[in-house]
């Protein structure tokens, strides 16, 4: 990921909605979920949560895939690591020790909102 890239997905991500947008993917997994239920999720209209998914589209954030009648968004979790690559690439002057703890905990834990033991 360039500095460009980290931008744009930095700056689709500071806004509130969009964020909570992104969380609700994660947790949702690879099938992802459609616009519809996403809108109940973070509690907006649906043209408003149309509007979030469009710039976190823009920013390769997340994907879209026509199911039927219902348009299905996913997480792109490749852009995500890529993210996190890119804030830690460069850590700690070559003392990998002190960035894993930062990286490792809480990924793929039972529970979303508790971190992995």
């Amino acid at each position: 990921m360039n500095e460009r890239q980290a931008l744009s997905a930095f700056a689709a991500l500071s806004q509130e909605t969009r964020l909570r947008v992104l969380r609700h993917l994660v947790i949702a997994g690879p099938d992802g979920i459609a616009a519809g239920a996403i809108a109940e999720k973070v509690e907006v209209s649906a043209s408003n949560v149309s509007f979030h998914l469009k710039e976190l589209e823009r920013a390769g954030l997340v994907s879209v895939r026509r199911d039927s009648r219902s348009m299905v968004y996913s997480a792109e979790y490749h852009m995500l690591s890529g993210l996190i690559r890119f804030l830690m690439e460069d850590c700690c002057s070559g003392r990998p020790e002190i960035c894993a703890p930062a990286v490792l905990p809480g990924c793929c834990a039972a529970d979303p909102r508790e971190p992995a033991r």
